[in-house]
């Protein structure tokens, strides 16, 4: 894995919500080696241990992340102002493989919507893309996705915009026309989305979120179940050995 720490000079900040922020972070060197699925770990001013945040695009030489305020830490990430300097390390962990010639459905919710902006960008216009929010207020990068010019659905929980109910309805009507189904957001999405991927016999690949302090595999604080193949459970690390892994060794 091959990553670096620099100092980036934040280019750009624009607030997408209330509570949900977007970074255009410079560094050529780093985003020339970040593949699509793959995270930063950001150092907040005044704190210890650094934030991770997903990478949601790679341009003009720049590492795009967008995050949700959840804490103090990111509350302070939120107040930089452009122009400042975010120490970051990148990229990190296992991303997305998207074999060429596959036709592939990327599904996001709620915050796990950006990494997939990059991941649906690099696939092309074949590939289909769901994101799924709890409601109007909360929707993001919609134009970002709609630029890509491929098969684009959103859902709300309660059907204030979009198409009323979870993604997997959307994905349901389509999974047969696609050979693959790579995903990221809450939990209870993954699993619904593994099940559904499972009785069609389709390739799915989930990107998991867990807190982590070092970011690299050495503090061994973010560990997930996963499940061997005699059914017994062993645990890997989601910065290390993820963020995404295969659907079905996860041991939901």
């Amino acid at each position: 894995m091959k990553f670096d720490v620099q100092d980036c000079r934040l280019v750009s900040k624009k607030q997408l919500t209330p509570t949900i922020f977007s970074f255009m972070l410079e560094a050529p060197e780093l985003a020339e080696i970040t593949l699509p699925g793959q995270f930063a770990h950001i150092l907040v001013p005044g704190k210890t241990l650094r934030r991770p945040i997903s990478v949601c695009d790679v341009e003009n030489g720049c590492i795009r992340i967008v995050f949700e305020i959840r804490g103090e830490g990111t509350r302070i990430l939120a107040e930089l102002e452009e122009g400042s300097t975010v120490n970051m390390i990148a990229p990190l962990g296992k991303g997305f493989e998207i074999p060429e010639g596959k036709k592939v459905i990327f599904i996001g919710g709620g915050i796990g919507v950006p990494p997939m902006l990059y991941s649906a960008k690099k696939a092309g216009s074949s590939c289909a893309v769901i994101n799924g929010f709890r409601d109007k207020s909360a929707v993001i990068l919609t134009e970002d996705f709609r630029k890509i010019g491929c098969r684009f659905v959103e859902t709300t929980d309660n059907g204030s915009y979009g198409v009323h109910g979870f993604v997997t309805g959307p994905l349901e009507e389509m999974i047969e026309e696609y050979d693959m189904i790579c995903a990221c957001g809450p939990t209870p999405m993954l699993k619904n989305i593994a099940a559904a991927a499972k009785n069609h016999g389709k390739e799915c690949f989930v990107s998991l979120e867990q807190r982590m302090a070092c970011g690299v595999g050495a503090c061994l604080g973010c560990a997930v179940g996963i499940r061997r193949d005699d059914g017994s459970v062993t645990y890997k690390h989601v910065c290390k050995d993820g963020p995404v892994f295969r659907a079905e060794e996860v041991a939901w």
